[in-house]
């Protein structure tokens, strides 16, 4: 009894051993205590808020946009895609942990045999024999092998989910993106409606004018052209809105149709300051980030598996069961068991170099994840730094427009009162009117930037996967 505790316990202590390999440990990186033209944060405030905390829901606040932001995210393709490679990778690590524990097999034989007397020194005979084994086949962990190869499988599984989430972040804001970009064109049609109503009735009153000698063929023509200019741009935004519909709708993962309509852009509302928080935080809340150390922990594990196969393997073998001759006394005679048990411990001595090369190989991709690990980073950096300064500006070029389109419709009005008095010529008329339809699509698009500006901005800060 004393020697089988002895021997539990010595493949107790061989199958613990020791794990070769360098453990992970995060890089350090540089990353600035504010972004570019804010203001460092005292330590007291060092959990500052950030925008990228918000749930979409709380940023995007038109109902139907949200409601097909929640359609994106159950029937869009690539989130789907993302969501199956997460099974993938849950499977494979199943696969590999099972690598850690025994394998047991059972096996049965029967066999039956007679053959006849062929002389006297053969006479007839008659065989029957049963045979019931268990085997278990082990390889003892003593370096670590299998669970660093759980490690790396296990990160895999960490990167997949944070790609998934990454995925997420994308179509959120894609959705967001689209929708505002269709509500623009909308917009854009409304525009042009309201001008090609509006020069129609210049037109009209144009040839009455011209009917009775108060303007000239020349006035007439020219009014004609404004009709034809305002008309020309409805055809086009209208094919512009389809094409925006069917993209939209490929985002939602349908057919081609139409798609709902919610708040006009000019209602759609947008924070006057937005919190982007600290760069730090970037390094915990961006998916992509997250996805690159997960491939890097998973690259750091590889090599300690790399490292193990330097050593030897230690398999762990037995194998028990039951023999007879005569098979109704199978599980009764004494002497029908059986069992053979062993341990072997089995190294490389010369594989040309191969060894070597896999672990310098394994430190090599170490490299390349670490490499892409603090791009992504840096990468995270200049987007939030883009968007801040994109976001800012744009508020001010819209506040810009808006004063530069109140200025041209108050020159377009004063144009037409004088015009109709015979203060003004036709030509001022054209000059005001063109440049206020073009000013009201310039609004349109300024208004269209910032909304963009802040889908940018929260896409940045790594927003849109909080569920």
């Amino acid at each position: 009894m004393r020697k089988l505790r002895m021997a539990l316990v010595w493949v107790c202590l061989l199958a613990a051993g020791c794990t070769v390999g360098p453990n992970y440990q995060r890089p350090k990186v540089n990353v600035p205590a504010a972004y570019p033209g804010q203001a460092a944060p005292p330590p007291a405030k060092a959990s500052a808020e950030s925008l990228g905390d918000e749930k979409w829901w709380d940023v995007f606040h038109d109902p139907v946009l949200q409601q097909l932001i929640r359609t994106a995210l159950k029937q869009n393709y690539d989130v789907r895609i993302a969501a199956t490679r997460v099974l993938q990778a849950q499977e494979q690590l199943g696969i590999t942990r099972s690598n850690q524990y025994p394998v047991v097999n059972a096996g049965a034989n029967l066999l039956s045999e007679r053959n006849p007397k062929i002389n006297s020194f053969f006479p007839a005979y008659k065989i029957n024999t049963g045979e019931l084994d268990l085997s278990v086949i082990w390889n003892l962990d003593f370096w670590g092998k299998y669970r660093r190869e759980t490690e790396a499988a296990r990160d895999n599984l960490l990167a997949s989910a944070w790609g998934q989430r990454a995925v997420i972040t994308s179509v959120v804001s894609n959705v967001a993106t689209a929708y505002f970009q269709l509500r623009e064109l909308d917009l854009g049609l409304d525009i042009s409606r309201r001008t090609l109503a509006s020069r129609q009735d210049s037109l009209r009153l144009t040839e009455v004018l011209v009917k009775y000698g108060s303007a000239s063929q020349l006035d007439l023509r020219q009014a004609q052209e404004l009709v034809d200019t305002a008309a020309e741009s409805i055809p086009d935004f209208e094919r512009q809105i389809q094409q925006q519909e069917d993209l939209i709708s490929n985002l939602l993962g349908q057919n081609p149709g139409a798609i709902p309509r919610g708040l006009p852009l000019i209602q759609q509302p947008a924070p006057s300051a937005v919190p982007p928080g600290l760069p730090a935080q970037l390094l915990e809340r961006r998916p992509d980030i997250r996805e690159a150390e997960a491939n890097l922990m998973a690259a750091n594990a590889d090599m300690g598996v790399a490292k193990a196969d330097f050593f030897p393997n230690i398999p762990l073998t037995a194998t028990g069961g039951l023999e007879s001759f005569a098979l109704n006394r199978f599980f009764s005679l004494a002497s029908a068991g059986m069992y053979n048990a062993s341990v072997s411990a089995t190294a490389t001595i010369f594989q040309a170099g191969a060894l070597r090369a896999g672990l310098r190989l394994s430190q090599d991709q170490e490299q390349q994840m670490l490499l892409t690990y603090q791009q992504a980073i840096k990468e995270a950096l200049r987007e939030v730094s883009d968007a801040l300064i994109a976001y800012q500006k744009d508020r001010e070029f819209l506040t810009r427009q808006q004063s530069l389109t109140a200025e041209a419709a108050d020159a377009d009005r004063l144009s037409s009162v004088l015009y109709r008095h015979g203060g003004a010529s036709y030509l001022q008329v054209l000059t005001s009117e063109t440049n206020y339809f073009a000013a009201e699509l310039n609004l349109a698009q300024a208004q269209l930037s910032e909304r963009l500006a802040l889908v940018q901005l929260y896409n940045a800060l790594g927003g849109g996967w909080q569920q």
